[in-house]
């Protein structure tokens, strides 16, 4: 498995986040490739300075096109690393750094995971996540370090002009009522946010 560091526009690497790729191997038959190894994953992790977590949940989600689901994050004492991927379609996902006193606070990443590619994306504690579905359907399974909590849950609006991410082009996504009231970052207090 590959891990890479994820950079944001202006080319400032996140401490945190990683994209992840397997050794797939394809022949006339189709692929085989591991999606979880817990060694391999922790000796990626190693790599980049970082402890491998134990996971608690997995959750699988299914999108149709343009559905934006995001930007979430969960605080303590109940805070959620996630390892996602996309098994049916393609989806574009994003994290932002919610850590305050990180260098990089308010700045985000984004990978576009799909059925085709295989990869994962590693969300540490202390990032928010959200995806765009960008093909006709997506599938998304996550493995996630914590239990949901509806009290330790949170969510950052995802078109806050502070942190100008950058989508790909859907006419109007479509947002859940929680995602469509959810606050921008400078509205945010300290007591909203994960410590780095």
């Amino acid at each position: 498995m590959r891990a890479e560091r994820l950079h944001t526009r202006s080319g400032i690497s996140v401490e945190g986040p990683l994209l992840l790729t397997p050794r797939v191997f394809g022949d006339g038959r189709g692929f085989f490739f591991e999606s979880w190894n817990q060694g391999t994953f922790a000796a990626a992790l190693e790599g980049d300075g970082q402890a491998a977590p134990a996971f608690v949940q997995d959750n699988h989600s299914r999108s149709s096109a343009g559905v934006l689901r995001g930007l979430h994050y969960q605080l303590p004492p109940h805070p959620q690393g996630k390892l996602v991927r996309c098994v049916v379609g393609e989806i574009f996902d994003v994290v932002v750094d919610v850590r305050c006193g990180s260098p990089t606070f308010g700045q985000w990443v984004g990978a576009t995971l799909s059925a085709a590619n295989h990869q994962q994306l590693w969300v540490p504690v202390g990032f928010a996540h959200g995806f765009l579905t960008v093909s006709e359907q997506a599938e998304v399974l996550y493995k996630t370090t914590e239990f949901w909590s509806r009290d330790c849950e949170r969510a950052i609006r995802w078109d806050d002009p502070q942190l100008a991410i950058a989508w790909p082009p859907a006419a109007v996504p479509l947002l859940s009522e929680k995602d469509a009231a959810a606050p921008l970052l400078a509205d945010l207090s300290a007591a909203e946010l994960l410590e780095r």
